[in-house]
């Protein structure tokens, strides 16, 4: 799965780029939905009302900075193999 590497930051964080990133990417879109719905409920059994804040910050954050981060990630793990 090739990934564009021309997303910002920024863009990451405008609606348009991460919509159009995402449906490139519909098996990473499908991902973060599942992210974005279970992790607030493993953070309440985990740890109850703390788990649940720490849940939504963290799918929201995943769901933002999923964008930007993977094609750096492949960047990465193509140069070292």
């Amino acid at each position: 799965m090739a990934f564009p590497s021309e997303l910002s930051f920024i863009d990451s964080l405008k609606s348009e780029p991460r919509r159009s990133f995402y449906e490139r990417h519909p098996r990473i879109a499908i991902g973060m939905i599942v992210i974005l719905f279970f992790a607030p409920l493993v953070g309440i059994f985990v740890n109850g009302l703390p788990g649940v804040v720490w849940g939504v910050v963290f799918s929201v954050l995943g769901y933002f900075l999923t964008p930007y981060v993977l094609p750096r990630l492949a960047q990465l793990w193509s140069r070292s193999t």
